[in-house]
């Protein structure tokens, strides 16, 4: 061990380099990676391709330990070298912390069926605030550290004797030169680059009801009338929904009035049911309070759906013996999902048309989404236009692309 030590030591310089590179390399890849799936956008683009980057952003995050450990190899001796040095210092920590916290909340997060919704919605949320707030730094950090060590000159003390290493930050250096150049060249790109989605995280983060608020008095939908809300909706019965939900689509959002809205369950039926937007607004409504899990590890806690229970609807339309799923279609005419009729007949599974006593707005999923705080939220299909009992199995749109069919929380 001692003899493995020492030769990692030795040669001080080249292993800093190394060290800088690599992890310079796993942190763009992470950064890139970690945008396409923060960007609800590029869901509908990559398809199945999203769960391939998925899975790389968490190989890769996995490896970043191995930067980590190279360095721990080197820390005596850097550490010695940064004597006196506190700027330095605290930067190696600086990094050193970031990295080990992106570590662990991204462990969590990628093992958040084992931890449950409280621990993996505290660390996505560990996890943005740390890649906002470190991105930009530990990239500059990365990039121009690399360029500095690769200059000669900056691995000897200049009193004409050779030094086995000198902290690359150590010599004075020009306003304008090639490294200020550097600097300014990255920290610009990484403005342009993550600056629009900075801000957007940074508003949802902020935001609380008046978010939800917004999205209704900007909804594209034009239905009318708008259900009266029962009287346990308003103030709504769960007090105000806790969190903010991030708008995810797979197309381009929907828009519904009474000329194209339309609800149905059919199939294997004994009576097929149908109604308008001025029908279906009639029937007979329940007020439940539920959690939202979405399969990402964020939560919005205690909202107050309003709607239709599914075991309802099945019941009044009569299911055939032959049936075994409920095939649920959205109305965005792409995407799918289905539920066993055992879970289709669970209590809380809601096909809703009011959120805390509002309108569903378009962007999260309105005029009419199910509802099954069970299951993890791909299964919660948004604009809810019908309901398909068919014999055998349905893959449903994520269960194609990867997800997987257990979607209990």
């Amino acid at each position: 061990m001692k003899q493995w030590l020492a030769k990692m030591r030795k040669g001080y310089g080249k292993k800093l380099v190394s060290l800088h590179s690599w992890n310079g390399w796993i942190v763009v890849i992470l950064a890139l990676t970690g945008l396409v799936l923060f960007q609800g956008t590029w869901r509908g683009i990559l398809g199945e391709g999203r769960v391939l980057i998925r899975w790389l952003h968490v190989v890769v995050g996995l490896a970043s330990l191995i930067p980590v450990m190279f360095y721990l190899v080197l820390a005596s001796k850097h550490w010695k070298q940064l004597k006196g040095k506190g700027v330095q210092r605290a930067n190696v920590l600086i990094v050193l912390g970031l990295l080990v916290g992106w570590l662990i909340s991204g462990v969590l997060l990628w093992q958040f069926k084992a931890i449950g919704p409280s621990w993996s919605n505290s660390a996505l949320t560990v996890h943005d605030v740390l890649t906002w707030v470190g991105l930009p730094y530990i990239i500059y950090h990365s990039i121009t550290r690399l360029k500095w060590l690769k200059q000669p000159h900056r691995l000897t003390i200049k009193t004409g004797e050779p030094s086995e290493g000198i902290h690359p930050a150590a010599s004075p250096q020009a306003v304008l030169s090639r490294r200020a150049f550097i600097r300014t060249a990255v920290g610009a790109g990484l403005v342009i680059a993550i600056g629009p989605s900075f801000l957007k995280w940074m508003s949802s983060q902020l935001s609380s009801g008046a978010d939800i608020e917004k999205l209704v008095e900007s909804d594209s939908n034009k239905l009318v009338p708008a259900p009266t809300p029962l009287p346990a909706s308003m103030p709504p019965l769960g007090g105000g929904s806790k969190g903010s939900f991030r708008i995810y689509t797979v197309t381009p959002i929907p828009k519904f009035d009474n000329s194209n809205f339309s609800f149905t369950v059919d199939g294997l039926v004994n009576n097929k049911l149908q109604w308008n937007w001025e029908q279906f607004v009639k029937l007979k409504r329940k007020v439940q309070v539920s959690d939202f899990h979405c399969v990402t590890g964020w939560s919005v806690y205690k909202n107050t759906w309003e709607g239709i229970l599914l075991k309802d609807l099945l019941k009044q339309a009569g299911v055939k013996p032959n049936a075994m799923t409920v095939k649920l279609y959205s109305g965005d005419g792409v995407y799918t999902d289905s539920l066993t009729l055992e879970q289709a007949n669970m209590d809380d599974v809601m096909v809703a048309v009011l959120h805390d006593g509002k309108p569903i707005p378009s962007d999260l999923g309105g005029p009419v989404r199910l509802v099954v705080p069970k299951m993890y939220t791909y299964k919660s299909v948004k604009w809810l236009n019908r309901v398909e009992l068919i014999e055998g199995d349905h893959t449903g749109y994520w269960e194609e692309r990867g997800y997987s069919t257990d979607a209990w929380v």
